[in-house]
Formats: C-alpha cells, structure tokens, sequence
C-alpha cells in the first residue's frame, strides 16, 4: 500500500494525434514543480502519479498550480487483490461520518468483479468497519472512488487544479510587468493557455525607488510558482521620461511614454524569441486606454499584442488578482513609473499623426538604443529568495 497523488489531465485530451506532444510538455512541468520534494512521476492509461513525497499537502500545492492539471486526489495505491482493496478501502474511510457511496471503475476487464459488484462488495466492508457511515448513492457526503487498472487506487477527495495547457505549448511572449495589479493578472491568463513568459519592467530611478523594483521581482516570484522560471528585464526608464517631458506637449506624455514602452518591449522580444508581448490594459480603463490610444502604443509594434483583460472591469481583475496571490503585493504603495509624470489633462484621443511629430523632436533610436543597452536581467525562480533575485 503505498500513498500516491493522482493527477487528472484537462483538456490535452482534445488534441488527437499531437496529444503525446502535450503530456510529455505536462509531465516536464510537473516534475519541474514536485523537483524539491523529491518525488518521481509515472505515467500509465491516460493518468499521472506522484510517487514517494513524505509532505503531501505541499505536494498538491504545487502540482494542483501547474497549468495543464484538471484535478488531483490523494489516494492509495494496492495489488489487484481484493483483500488488499478492502484494507485500503477501510484506511481511506476510517476517519470519515456522514453518508457515502462507492464508485468503482474498472479499466482493467480482467478482474473478476465488474464495477456494480465491488460497489457493493466494497460499500458493505466500509459500513461493518465504520458505524459512523451510512449509504446515501445519490448525494452522499463522501465519494469512495476506486479504479482498477494495472494496479489499483483509492481516493475519496477531488482538488480542483488551475487548468489550461502546459506552459510552453503556445509559445513564449513578453510580458509589460508594472508593479500594478493588471499585468501580473494577465500574464497569469497567457500562461495558462500555454505560453511561456518573460517579462519587461521599467524603473526611473531615483523617482521610483529600489522597493517598487523589488515589489516587481516578488511579483514575478508569484507568477513563476505557476509558470515556472521567468526572465525579468529591468529597463532604465528616467532618461526617456524626462526627454518626454523637456521636450513634448504634457498632455501627450502619457501615451508618447507608452509608445516607448511598445517599442522597446517588441525589440526585446524579438532578441529573446518572443512571438508576441503581453499587457494588462483594460478597454477605458485609464486615458491611455481608449480605443484611439491602443491603436497608437500598438502602432510602433511589429508582434502581436495581447490584452487578455481587455473587456474586464476593474473588480474583476482584482477578484482574479487576490485568487491566484498577486493582489497584496500589487497594492503595496511604491509608485510605477507611470505614474510620476502623469500629466493633468492626458489625451484621450490620440492621432498616431500628431505623436510622430512630438517623436521627430526626440532622438527616438539613441533613446531606445541607450535604454536597450542599460538592461539588467534578473532570474526569477520560485523558491529562491527575491533579495537573492534582486541583485
């Protein structure tokens, strides 16, 4: 009798002939993330197990965050013996009351009961050892679930995992990381459609200090419990800002300051293999979001760009946030770059036209060039401490 966790695949079932692509991308993913637990992965018809973790709550902590995973029970794992079945079954009811059911699968057509009869082989063996059971099979308390493949396992919970495809599937894109509660948000939405994240932030030191730039890492260090390592490039920012400043009308700072942002990020991206960025803008959120103004930050772009917030309001992205971890860290009170030279009265409304002519007064490729140089990238592993991160 050995304790196992029993992994669930999500919709990787649906991918027909390239479905062998997928689970063994899962299955990387999940002994990347069972690696400090010393647990191995085996995989048998359609299902994963974790082997030999002395913790198994932090087990199906990590496991149940890797995208690609559907469910996860701990269960028991025995002999096709019947006898050995009925032991198993006593140990994962023992400490349960209320009503219960069986539920046998038997993948494996060879043992000699069909499913109806180990429900009731199995329910009447639980009810002699546990009187604080009873039989309830249409809405019982508790689910005995047995499977009968080539071994066989026993579990009576189902933790629901996060879901999606395994990171890397979709391909790798850049994510614009401010220190706000968006873009982690959205970054976290790529990722579990399968797309690998780096990620790009932008510090104007001495207006922003070194605890925003922290605040960012230990974002990064949330999102990586999900998707795994992420690359962090911290772009020096003040030089451009204050140009924009000196030199541009106020009421376009904002959206010129964007278009830098876009411009810089897609060079980046294509460097490191990207095939789109990643931004946590929200139709009409702020004045740099109209339709107009992500038509113009989009206009200096030659990748894709993704906003997979675009049509939520702001409720709903920091219900999300406060789900998956990143809300407490994104309320901290250490000022983005953005919002040190906000302007009063920011356009709305934006002609692509008229923000090439304020750009004609700037030396738009020696700033981006210089910005591009000044690039400090940072590796942000979960588990590692983020002062070893920020270094």
């Amino acid at each position: 009798m050995e304790r196992v966790l029993l992994v669930r695949m999500g919709e990787i079932f649906l991918k027909g002939d390239n479905r062998p692509q997928f689970i063994n991308a899962l299955a990387r993913r999940v002994r990347y993330a069972i690696w400090p637990l010393h647990g191995r992965l085996e995989l048998a018809q359609g299902r994963m197990y974790v082997k030999g973790v002395q913790d198994m709550d932090l087990c199906v902590d990590k496991v149940t965050k890797v995208f690609g995973v559907h469910s996860v029970s701990p269960a028991l794992e025995v002999e096709k013996d019947l006898a050995a079945i009925e032991r198993a079954a006593i140990e994962m009811t023992k400490d349960l009351s209320g009503s219960f059911k069986v539920s046998a699968r038997r993948a494996d057509k060879r043992f000699p009961m069909d499913s109806m009869q180990i429900n009731a082989h199995l329910g009447g063996v639980v009810l002699d050892n546990n009187p604080n059971l009873h039989v309830d099979v249409h809405k019982p308390d508790h689910v005995l679930s047995v499977e009968i493949r080539e071994l066989a396992y026993l579990h009576v919970t189902k933790i629901a995992a996060v879901g999606g495809m395994p990171v890397g599937t979709s391909g790798k894109a850049l994510l614009l990381l401010s220190g706000g509660i968006d873009s982690p948000v959205a970054g976290f939405m790529l990722a579990k459609r399968g797309v690998e994240l780096s990620a790009i932030h932008y510090h104007s030191f001495p207006f922003t200090s070194e605890q925003a730039k922290r605040k960012v890492v230990e974002l990064a260090h949330i999102l990586s419990q999900y998707t795994g390592p992420i690359h962090l490039y911290v772009v020096p920012f003040t030089k451009i800002q204050q140009e924009l400043y000196d030199k541009c009308p106020d009421n376009q700072l904002t959206i010129l300051m964007r278009r830098f942002m876009m411009r810089i990020a897609n060079r980046v991206a294509l460097e490191k293999g990207c095939g789109a960025l990643i931004t946590g803008e929200s139709l009409g959120q702020v004045a740099s979001q109209t339709m107009e103004g992500l038509q113009c930050s989009s206009d200096v772009c030659t990748l894709p760009v993704f906003r997979p917030l675009i049509g939520f309001d702001k409720t709903e992205i920091m219900d999300r946030a406060q789900q998956i971890g990143t809300y407490d860290t994104s309320i901290l009170p250490y000022e983005d770059c953005c919002t040190i030279f906000t302007p009063k009265h920011p356009t709305t409304k934006p002609k692509v036209e008229r923000l090439r002519e304020s750009e004609a007064l700037l030396d738009v490729e020696g700033l981006t060039e210089e910005a591009v140089q000044g690039i400090e990238e940072i590796l942000v592993r979960y588990g590692d401490a983020v002062e070893n991160s920020v270094c």
